[in-house]
């Protein structure tokens, strides 16, 4: 069920009202009971949920082997890789 937005003709008073969309429209505001006017919404935002296609789905090749290299040099070191480059391990 939508949400529809109205605003009040006599006092400018802007409510939200949760109807079907078979429901009459409001007549009367709940603050001085004056004509009310339905305003145009400006709806929902988009959701989107689950798996799907991201920009960076497909990166170039040369970003994919740069990202790669960078994830290299950020792993730590094992002992073995530390003692061959003279590095002290406690």
């Amino acid at each position: 069920m939508p949400t529809y937005q109205y605003e009040c003709r006599k006092c400018g008073h802007s409510f939200d009202l949760f109807q079907k969309i078979t429901d009459p429209p409001a007549k009367r505001c709940p603050k001085c009971r004056g004509g009310v006017k339905r305003v145009p919404a400006s709806g929902a935002g988009i959701i989107f949920k689950g798996s799907g296609f991201y920009q960076t789905d497909y990166r170039s090749k040369s970003y994919s082997e740069a990202a790669s290299r960078e994830k290299k040099a950020a792993e730590p070191k094992t002992d073995k890789a530390a003692k061959a480059e003279g590095v002290k391990k406690d």
